[in-house]
This record gives structure tokens, sequence and C-alpha cells, in this order.
């Protein structure tokens, strides 16, 4: 079950070119502790002492190394094969993603940059190749991190060692490294826009245009069946166009909407012609989708959808942030189904892209949701907002994104109870992620002191399911501001009101069993048992509550001090897969 055009292990599904190459694998690496690399020109030759195994980081099994003492500065060095058929092809080099300073050189030469430990960033390196047969390439990469918390970092720590829910940081480059080969004009990027009540989608179109009489052409297909197929000239950088999605030959076309229940993708293949040559071809997806707000409800397709949510951070013991492999995204993509979820809550992390492809194919729920900085101040505003705007432009064409959550419990705007800068930077993200993406909820702050937000969410890990029913039975006094819940903190931020938001418990549970290691919340458990009774227990008690029409568990693993998944860390379950799915089913059906 995959799309027409899906190639197992490419970087970024949602927009595939055939002609591509991967780096990932072995680099010569070496540690810079005194940051002397750049003035003792390592960029033209790095002489590292030390291999490592792209995309994993030093700190990492995964990576052949496996320190985890916090090093500010590493650089990586590889040769570059390029292809002997090459001709006057431009070469891209993508990075998905490296934290959190990158600064890449091509043959000696500086090639360009990018801040941000967790969007991915491109770089036209033609310039700077020696493109002659046989002649070979070297690639220096430079990655600068630190312990500011004025950085998006998310559960990265910024000390020493592991400290309540923060686990050790990801330094340099953490997801794969590629190139692809395009001709001097070319696709850069598409907005997919599909409409599911006027049987439309929108495509805004990015290119870089370097010659004359080009031509583009967008074909929509199902399978292998184009149903759809319109062109436009491509005579500017950016393009717009609005297609309904009606057969050319027979009519209205029998439309299928995405949803879990029935994840159907539309295909399509956008092509540019110079004159009547080919000489670009991008393949992508979409699916036609709708989520809305009404009467204090979540809609899916214009019917209330109850989510079930589940907690995702993303970790594995081998690689840390990053995936060991494509197959271990699927295999948590399976199991959260087969425990009867029908989304994620994807936590402090912007997740590999091949992750959200495989929500898309599958049918799973994601709320994405940014890496958090710690402090207040202009510099974090600053790296917060550019990170943010970078995620949501290139997370948009996902369908099985719903929802967007730039913060978290107030993480990095420590005051917004009642600091109105902090306020204002709330509603400032609130208002520029809509301007990038009007359709989609915004959920600022995630679990408690809202701002202004579409959804308003409740963290709540009370451990007895009747203290949970009784604190939420009057939803006045909740989320009316009248006392604090969970015994510390208020639904609303002050100057804020509750205007008839759907509202959803976002974070409950985190049960543990007694282990004698690691924690989770409240008293850890001796029995499955014993853990299936709260189990049921509390999350009967949200569903009993009229107005909250959804929740997320937390979590589906372990994460190394953290021992309160329905998984271990290495994704053995502690609790019949089944026996979850039917307590989920049973409490929402």
């Amino acid at each position: 079950m995959t799309t027409q055009h899906y190639i197992k292990d490419y970087p970024r599904p949602q927009f595939v070119r055939d002609a591509w190459q991967s780096l990932d694998g072995e680099w010569d690496f070496r540690f810079d502790d005194d940051n002397v690399g750049e003035r003792e020109r390592w960029n033209e030759q790095l002489k590292g002492d030390l291999k490592i195994q792209v995309p994993f980081t030093y700190e990492t099994q995964a990576s052949g190394i496996g320190e985890t003492v916090f090093h500010p500065y590493v650089w990586y060095e590889r040769e570059l094969q390029l292809p002997a058929d090459l001709g006057q092809k431009r070469v891209l080099l993508n990075f998905q993603a490296v934290d959190y300073n990158a600064k890449v050189w091509v043959n000696g030469r500086y090639a360009g940059g990018h801040k941000g430990g967790y969007a991915a960033f491109s770089l036209d390196i033609t310039d700077y190749l020696n493109t002659a047969p046989g002649v070979p390439n070297r690639l220096v990469v430079k990655a600068e991190d630190s312990q500011s918390c004025t950085q998006p970092r998310g559960k990265q720590r910024w000390v020493e060692e592991n400290f309540e829910c923060f686990y050790v940081q990801t330094t340099g480059i953490w997801q794969s490294v590629w190139v692809e080969y395009v001709s001097p004009s070319y696709l850069k990027s598409v907005k997919i826009t599909p409409d599911l009540d006027t049987r439309s989608v929108r495509f805004e179109y990015q290119t870089h245009v370097a010659a004359p009489n080009l031509r583009l052409e967008t074909r929509i297909s199902t399978g292998e069946q184009t149903f759809k197929q319109v062109s436009l000239q491509a005579d500017r950088a950016w393009l717009q166009l609005d297609v309904e999605l009606t057969h050319e030959a027979h009519g209205p076309w029998k439309l299928q909407s995405w949803s879990p229940a029935s994840p159907m993708l539309y295909g399509v293949e956008f092509i540019l012609y110079q004159d009547d040559l080919v000489i670009d071809r991008v393949y992508s997806y979409f699916g036609l989708r709708k989520i809305s707000i009404e009467q204090g409800k979540v809609l899916l397709n214009n019917t209330p959808v109850y989510q079930r949510l589940i907690l995702d951070q993303g970790y594995w013991p081998e690689s840390h942030l990053t995936p060991p492999s494509e197959e271990a995204l699927i295999a948590d993509i399976d199991a959260v189904l087969a425990m009867g979820y029908n989304g994620v809550r994807k936590h402090m992390k912007i997740e590999d892209a091949r992750f959200l492809y495989w929500c898309d194919v599958k049918g799973l729920l994601v709320w994405s949701e940014m890496a958090a900085t710690f402090e207040f101040n202009d510099e974090a505003v600053e790296n917060f907002t550019n990170e943010w705007t970078e995620i949501v432009r290139q997370q948009y064409n996902h369908p099985s994104v719903i929802t967007w959550v730039p913060f978290n419990e107030s993480w990095g705007i420590p005051e917004v109870y009642t600091n109105k800068r902090q306020q204002k930077f709330t509603e400032a993200i609130y208002h520029l992620t809509k301007s990038i993406d009007p359709n989609r909820p915004v959920i600022v702050n995630d679990g408690w002191e809202h701002t202004i937000s579409d959804i308003i969410t409740l963290h709540d890990y009370e451990e007895s399911g009747d203290a949970l029913h009784k604190r939420y039975a009057d939803a006045g006094s909740v989320l009316g501001g009248e006392f604090s819940f969970n015994n510390w903190k208020y639904v609303m931020a002050q100057g804020y009101a509750y205007r008839g938001q759907p509202v959803i418990v976002s974070e409950f549970g985190g049960i543990a069993f007694d282990s004698g290691d690691g924690w989770g919340y409240g008293e850890q458990v001796g029995s499955t048992e014993a853990f299936m009774e709260r189990f049921r227990s509390i999350t009967q008690a949200i569903k009993d509550t009229p107005y909250i029409c959804g929740y997320c568990y937390t979590q589906i693993t372990d994460v190394q001090q953290e021992v309160n998944g329905l998984l271990t860390a290495d994704r053995t379950p502690k609790i019949p897969l089944d026996e979850i799915r039917k307590a989920n089913l049973q409490l929402t059906e």
C-alpha cells in the first residue's frame, strides 16, 4: 500500500524525482571543541580521526561512536561521485535536518549554510563542483550546536546529565543527506490545497526559471489513470492554478475523501517542458480532506471526529531522534493503529518526512508540534519564528497533519499567564501560522494557559478515574477559570476567555510498571491487571465527559529514563496490543 511513485528510503516522498543519490553512510568525522577548524582550514582537508555513520549523531550507538558528552563543534567530510552523464544538470545538495547551525563547503569553497535543527534545507552546489569525468569532489560540513535555551531544542537536555523528561542532546547531521540532479530550469516546490466542498485543488508553484518557452503541465491520477490534465506557461517564479476535480471525458468524477477509515491519495505529476522537451518531472500526491471546527467539535470532512491520540516522542535506544530505518517508522505506525488509536501527537519533535508519508498512506492523524525553546528573549523569538515558518511550509501538503502545535505547557513562554509580551508572541505565532495555513487548527499553548487557540487542551495525570470525572464535571467552572485544574494550572491566560472551542485532554495516563528504574506519572503498578484497571478508569472518565471530544495518552514507548510507554524502548509490548485496542474502541464507539 504505497503511492504509485513511492521509492523506498527516498528522503522526501512528497516531492519525488527519479535522479537522486543518497549520501548516507560512512563519513570522516572530527570533534572541534576549541573551534579552531575554520581558522586552520579544515574545510580544505579535514583529516578526520573518526568515522561516523550518517545520519546518526555521534551520541548514538548507531553512529559507530556512541559518546554522549556534549561537543559544540563537529565536522564531517566525504567524497561525492557525480554521474558520468551529468551534462548541464544542476546539483542540489539536500539535508533533511542538521542540529543546529550548518556550514557547507564543496572542494574547499563555502557553498552555504542553514540555522535550525529540525527544518530541511537545500543548496545548489553546481558552481563549486569539478565536473570532469573521474575527478573527485569533497563535501565538508561543520555543525555548530550549543546548550543554549534560546534555540529550539525540544526534549534535548542542556546540562551534562539527563533529568526529568529531558534526554541526551542531538548534535549535527541527524537525518538523511542526499543530492538530486535537475535542469537549469526546474520546479522548486508546490503548495497543494485541496478543497473538499468545492471539489477542487489549488496548486501554488515555485519555479527556478532560467530559459524561455517553459510550460508546466500538471496531471492528477488515481493509480495509473490520469483523470485531469492542465497546463500553464511558466514565465515567472511564482504561479498559481485552481483545478476543478472533474473528469474531462465523463463529467463529474466520483471523488473519494481522505480519512483514517479510507486514506485515499491522488497522485500528481508535474512536468516542466522547454518547447516540447521534458526538462523536469516531479511526483507528488494529495488527500482530499477537510479539517474544520463547529459548535465545539473538530470535524473531519464535515463529520465530527473523536480523536484517540497517543503521545509519540520518536526516540530509539540505538539511534535516539533518528529513525533506525524506514521499516522502524512503519512498525511504530502499525503498533499505534493496532492499539486502536487513530492519531499521534508528535511531541517536541519534527519527525522524518517518511513518517508523515506513511501516516498519509495508512490514515493516521498527526498533530505536528514544534520543539520548544526554554527562555524568552528576542533571540529565542527570532530562532523560533524562523524555524517554525519553515516547518509549516514543509509539512503543509501532508493530509495526515491536522493540527499545528507551536507551544507546549508554556515552555519558552514561562510567564505567559500574566506577561503581555509573551502573550503577544503566542498571538503572533498563531496568526503567522494561519497566514501560511488557514485551514488547520492551531493550538496555543498546549496543556494550559491558552491565549488564542482553535482547540483548548488540558494536561492532567490524575490516577483516579473518579477524581478525574469529578474535576471536569462542570465545564463552566473549569473553562471559566473559577479554579485551577490539575491543582496548579488554569485553562486560560489572564485577559483571555474560553469562547466555545473544542476541548481535548491532550496528555494523561503515563502509567509505569514498577521496575525499580526510571519514572512515570503517579504510583507505578505491579501487574497487567492493575495497569488495565487504571487505564480503563481514567480513559472512561474522559469519555464520559460530554464536552471533551478527544484524548492523547502518554505514551507509545519508554524513552531513556522515562518508563511510562505502552511499549518498551525497543518496542516490546508491555500489555497485549489487542487489550489496549479493545479498551480504546469500547470507550469511544
